[in-house]
Order: C-alpha cells, then sequence, then structure tokens
C-alpha cells in the first residue's frame, strides 16, 4: 500500500513538473515574440526620419521612398508572426534599397544625423537578429519537450501545441551580402 502511495505521490510529482515546465517554455516563446515585436517597431519608428534626411539629399529618389513607406506599413499591419516575418523580409529589402540610395551622396554620409541614424538602425538590426535567435531557441526547446514522451502526454492532455519558427521568407535574404568598394 505504501508503494502505490510512492509512485502515485512521484507520478503526480512528475505530472506538475512537466507541466510547469511546458507553461515556462510557452511564456518564454511568448515573451520572445514580444521582444521581435518590441525591435520591429523601434525600427519602424526611425525608418521616417531616415527617410526623411535622405530625402533632402536625393528628392529623385521616390520609387525608393514609396517602397519603404509601403514596406514601413505592412510592417506596422502584421499580426501573426509569418505577417511579421514577411513584412521584416520585405522591409529589410527596402532598408537595403534606401541605405544604397544613401551611399551614392558622400556629402549625405557626412551628415551627422544621418550617421547617427545609421548606427541607430544598425544597433536595432543586431537587436531584432539577437531577438529571432532567443525566439527560435526557447521555440525549438518548447516544441522538442511537448514532442518527446512522456511529456508528450502531458502536452496533449493540456492542449499545448507547437509554436512556429521565426523565418524570414525572402530568399534575397540568404544570399551573401555583396560588397563593392568605389575606387
Amino acid at each position: 500500500m505504501i508503494l502505490i502511495i510512492v509512485l502515485a505521490v512521484i507520478l503526480l510529482l512528475w505530472l506538475i513538473l512537466a507541466y510547469n515546465g511546458l507553461v515556462r517554455l510557452r511564456n518564454e516563446a511568448q515573451q520572445g515574440e514580444s521582444s521581435i515585436d518590441i525591435q520591429l517597431k523601434r525600427r519602424a519608428d526611425l525608418i521616417p526620419n531616415l527617410v526623411e534626411t535622405v530625402k533632402g539629399y536625393a528628392a529623385h529618389e521616390s520609387a525608393t521612398f514609396e517602397r519603404i513607406t509601403a514596406a514601413r506599413t505592412q510592417a506596422l499591419g502584421a499580426k501573426t508572426l509569418s505577417e511579421k516575418a514577411e513584412a521584416d523580409g520585405i522591409m529589410q529589402s527596402a532598408l537595403g534599397g534606401l541605405l544604397a540610395v544613401a551611399e551614392a551622396y558622400p556629402q549625405l554620409r557626412a551628415v551627422e544625423a544621418f550617421t547617427q541614424l545609421q548606427t541607430e538602425l544598425s544597433d536595432t538590426e543586431d537587436k531584432i537578429a539577437a531577438a529571432r535567435r532567443y525566439y527560435n531557441s526557447v521555440v525549438q526547446r518548447f516544441n522538442t519537450k511537448q514532442q518527446t514522451i512522456p511529456t508528450s502526454l502531458i502536452a496533449g492532455i493540456f492542449g499545448f501545441s507547437p509554436r512556429e519558427f521565426y523565418r524570414v521568407e525572402d530568399d534575397s535574404e540568404r544570399k551573401p551580402v555583396k560588397v563593392e568598394l568605389a575606387s
């Protein structure tokens, strides 16, 4: 009789620990996704200032400015993780075009406001990358934990479901960066 009670207590403790572990990882994943959102919003807030600074030097580059504005609008309107990832890829591509325009104007590169905005944007891009890595790491642990036995039994009973990884779907993001040094 004591053996049955001990086994029941051990099983109950394991159940509680496994459930709490899944909840903790789910909450970490939600926090990781929130961190990505914060950094994407920070980048979206920097863009109008960067665009206005570049516009003064390159007023004829209206197509680039329109792409940036459309990409920013899409990024701010994204709701699901896949929409955010898609908008993120479009935004990165559009920013690359804006920075290429800016590089064509040597006098612009000397403007303190532009260099400060470019530094802030670079810092934000690094923070976005770190937030993506953190989120995907937590999602990998969360999904693995709920897909392995015996925790998978608890995950199924309590309705835990796998989370999707943050993926930038833009194939141009996978290509090597082309660096050209003007002579």
